[in-house]
């Protein structure tokens, strides 16, 4: 019987975002592409008696634990799988939080992988799934294991494709945060009477290298988060400055991502850039699906 896995929760960038309209429940329709990093939490679970339990380390306010979606994703397989046991989650944070690179939702289906293996895999893959898209629309992604996938709806709806080649890429995490319900609302506001927004044509060919990714298009969220911080429109400045192939404000921000052809580029960038007002985070993408739960 296995008693305990480890399994590694990773970043991601959008590669575009468009915001396409607005339910008249609030939520909205979106179209983007996610894609996988190399920048990872760490998810150590194991079986205990009864309850789910949760430890972070990594100096993050992650906020009750109630609402941690690692927790509330293992409990729906226990649930699922008849309360049979209760797990204890070591959770090592890395991934920065609300900064757009989904570090919450990535230990959400890490959480879910997890607490499975320790339940024999009981619960079938599609339910997985569904668990997944019930918890948030960035946990359908992470839990399908796809190093890329082009999404829309609210962002549950994944049709994945090949990645583009790894490259070093960088990260810059300003120390303000913004909430995605607040970006939504900016965007609102910005856009009381939105304007149709016509099908595009995805050419799969376009994923193909990060200079072709760069003419997909941008993020909808940037121009009314830079809006309400100028320092971000500022860093995004910046960070483009230093010869990315592909810079974007990540999600609904504050993270401003970057990829560069050579490691020596991102590493001179990095440099350039400092850390006085910003943390730097060296990287990289993946082309590889996200690896399973590792035994301990």
């Amino acid at each position: 019987m296995t008693t305990a896995v480890r399994v590694a929760a990773h970043a991601k960038v959008n590669l575009f975002l468009r915001i396409l309209a607005r339910e008249s429940s609030g939520f909205h329709q979106i179209e983007t592409a996610f894609a996988l990093l190399e920048l990872a939490d760490e998810l150590d679970v194991r079986r205990i008696e009864t309850g789910v339990q949760l430890k972070v380390t990594g100096g993050q306010d992650l906020g009750p634990p109630d609402e941690n979606l690692a927790v509330r994703a293992a409990r729906a397989v226990l649930e699922a799988t008849g309360n049979r046991f209760g797990v204890s989650i070591g959770l090592t944070k890395r991934i920065p939080v609300r900064a757009g690179l989904g570090g919450g939702s990535s230990d959400a289906a890490a959480a879910l992988h997890a607490v499975n293996a320790l339940a024999g895999n009981a619960v079938p893959r599609h339910e997985l799934l569904h668990f997944a898209s019930k918890l948030g629309a960035d946990v359908a992604f992470f839990a399908s294991g796809a190093p890329l996938a082009v999404a829309w709806g609210r962002g549950e709806r994944l049709f994945r494709i090949p990645a583009p080649p790894v490259m070093p890429a960088a990260l810059a995490v300003p120390a303000i945060s913004v909430a995605t319900p607040d970006a939504y609302k900016w965007w609102d506001d910005q856009n009381a009477s939105p304007s149709a927004r016509g099908p595009v044509a995805l050419d799969p060919e376009a994923f193909t290298t990060w200079g072709s990714i760069g003419r997909l298009g941008g993020n909808d969220f940037e121009q009314p988060v830079f809006g309400h911080h100028p320092e971000l429109r500022s860093l995004y400045e910046r960070v483009a400055a230093t010869g990315p192939v592909w810079v974007r404000m990540s999600g609904s921000g504050s993270a401003i991502a970057a990829v560069y052809k050579k490691e020596s580029e991102r590493d001179d960038a990095v440099q350039r850039l400092g850390s006085k007002n910003q943390e730097l985070i060296a990287t990289a993408t993946r082309a590889a699906a996200a690896p399973g739960p590792g035994l301990l």
